[in-house]
């Protein structure tokens, strides 16, 4: 098993629209083989900052999520509302490493 987190900020104006998309995103997403939890919520006190917690079955269901269509129209949003700042990690084995 596979464990992904960390923290995803958006501008305050894209809020809104990044919230939308993630919402999209997370119905698909739990539908994917090999996704055992999929979490994506605001962060109480910071609107615009975002939590990510994922488990995967596997490296290859993962990659799988990297090429899904939903994973790529939600990137595109992120793209339009602005990321000032991510910070996600892959945990695997116990040891903790950037997701790329």
């Amino acid at each position: 098993m596979l464990i992904v987190t960390g923290t995803v900020e958006v501008s305050v104006e894209g809020v809104e629209k990044a919230a939308k998309a993630a919402q999209e995103m997370v119905a698909e997403t739990v539908k994917e083989p090999g996704c055992l939890i999929y979490e994506f919520s605001q962060i109480l006190g910071h609107a615009n900052r975002f939590r990510v917690y994922e488990e995967w079955q596997d490296q290859a269901a993962l990659e799988a999520h990297f090429s899904a269509p939903h994973m790529a129209a939600f990137q595109a949003v992120l793209g339009e509302v602005g990321v000032t700042s991510s910070d996600i990690y892959r945990v695997a084995g116990g040891e903790k490493q950037p997701l790329r």
